[in-house]
């Protein structure tokens, strides 16, 4: 489970006095307990899922690229680098991303097996690969490549 990863990568980050890793595990662990308290009046007492962390962390990844891409703007070198280390902590906690040529093949398969055919069957084709890929598929880049197929 990703909850007992985090602490313990916690404590080995402490250990080793790394405080760049320390705050950024620290902050994972404040968004997840933050979804957590939200998650509670729809009855889930027990927390979030590893898949809802990843969506998180997903999210975070996103935010911190686009901050990256604002201090390149403003000239802040030292914060594209703050930010760059955060991204990288955050990324060892994901599971491995599918490659270019596995995404295209997941595409062609999965419109081989609903029998997609025009761009109308491209809600149902995405319903499926995220079925089946959640987690390690980029659905940003995979996209495009159903498009393509169906267009």
């Amino acid at each position: 489970m990703l909850r007992e990863r985090f602490n313990e990568v916690l404590k080995e980050a402490m250990r080793a006095k790394d405080q760049a890793k320390v705050g950024t595990i620290r902050m994972i662990l404040a968004g997840i307990k933050d979804r957590d308290i939200a998650a509670r009046p729809q009855g889930n007492a027990s927390g979030i899922d590893d898949g809802a962390i990843l969506t998180l962390l997903r999210s975070m990844i996103k935010q911190r690229q686009e901050s990256v891409e604002m201090y390149r703007q403003g000239a802040r070198q030292d914060l594209v680098d703050k930010e760059n280390a955060e991204i990288a902590v955050i990324e060892s906690f994901m599971p491995q991303q599918m490659s270019e040529d596995e995404t295209r093949a997941a595409v062609t398969a999965v419109i081989a097996e609903t029998g997609a055919t025009t761009i109308k069957d491209m809600g149902k084709v995405m319903a499926e690969l995220r079925a089946r890929h959640a987690g390690v598929m980029d659905f940003a880049k995979a996209g495009p490549l159903v498009k393509a197929a169906l267009g």
